[in-house]
């Protein structure tokens, strides 16, 4: 992996939710989710807000509780990677291990999926991705992270209204901007690869050998195929950010649910509020590991759709 590469698209995707403020427009506009009717009676619990609070103001920048945990993140990351590889030893030993491991790892993966000759080029941007969304789905799950704040008290005690961290990945604003991020790499790649005549092609061009009217009549049936298929793309950005938000945020909501669920008396909410969540702790580990690879998978895979031709499926495995 190409680590200047990798630094400069992990700063970019830190730096990320201010390009998706247009989806934060939409996340301001969906309900916060509330809690069941009866239960908690008169503690306000609402859930998460659907959309990030402000902490404070970087001149006209509104820094989020979200963008702060993209910014934690990233800087752990590029410490931790630079700390790993600055003595490299020909025998690895301890972080340096592990980070060829992940590395290694990740690349036999890929391979397998998308092909030997695209994943040289487009490995940097994968692993990356997966690396970041993992650790911030992780990060997420610390105590602490949208429990410690700015709030209220309230007839069962103080009760947190703005978060100081919260999920960056809870945030629609940051998995919007990481799937835009994709399709500009995508584009980029796609019109390096065909050129933009074999990218039309790929697109509107015929596929099979045909001869006489058939010939004719299958040209307009791709065309209308080829229409589809843009559609398909432009709707690609809104399927990728909104299944990874969706997963991320409901099981924060969960994790707040489990942890209010007994509000009397007070050394059974002492004790439930802790011991509640645990299993669904373990649970939403696994969620976190999956959205990643699937976030993963799924743009690796419209990468290789468009990138390898017929006769260089063959030497792919999705």
């Amino acid at each position: 992996m190409r680590f200047s590469r990798a630094v400069l698209l992990v700063v970019l995707l830190a730096c990320a939710p201010p390009l998706g403020w247009c989806a934060g427009v939409a996340a301001a506009a969906m309900p916060a989710v509330a809690a069941p009717a009866g239960a908690g009676e008169g503690a306000g619990e609402k859930g998460l807000p659907a959309a990030a609070e402000t902490v404070f103001h970087l001149g006209p920048l509104p820094v989020t509780n979200s963008m702060l945990v993209t910014w934690i993140v990233a800087a752990g990351l590029i410490l931790f990677a630079r700390a790993a590889t600055r003595h490299l030893q020909a025998v690895p030993s301890g972080a340096q291990n592990f980070l060829e491991w992940l590395v290694e790892t990740l690349y036999d993966f890929l391979e397998g999926v998308i092909g030997r000759e695209l994943v040289r080029a487009t490995f940097w941007f994968f692993a990356t991705i997966f690396i970041f969304i993992l650790s911030t789905n992780w990060f997420g799950l610390i105590p602490g992270i949208g429990t410690v704040g700015w709030g209220v008290d309230g007839g069962h005690g103080f009760e947190v209204t703005r978060p100081l961290l919260r999920g960056g990945n809870a945030d629609l604003n940051m998995t919007f901007s990481m799937a835009m991020i994709f399709m500009v790499c995508w584009l980029f790649w796609a019109l390096q690869v065909n050129g933009p005549k074999g990218f039309l092609l790929h697109i509107f061009g015929p596929k099979g050998d045909s001869t006489g009217a058939i010939k004719y009549f299958m040209i307009v049936v791709f065309f209308a195929v080829g229409i589809l298929e843009l559609i398909s793309i432009a709707f690609r950005p809104i399927s990728l950010s909104f299944r990874l938000y969706g997963n991320i945020f409901a099981g924060e909501n969960l994790l707040e649910a489990m942890s209010n669920m007994v509000q009397h008396p007070a050394w059974a909410k002492a004790v439930f509020s802790v011991a509640l969540p645990v299993p669904f702790y373990f649970m939403e580990l696994l969620v976190g590991f999956v959205q990643a690879l699937v976030f993963m998978l799924l743009t690796a895979v419209f990468t290789m759709l468009i990138c390898l031709h017929d006769d260089e499926h063959e030497t792919a495995h999705p």
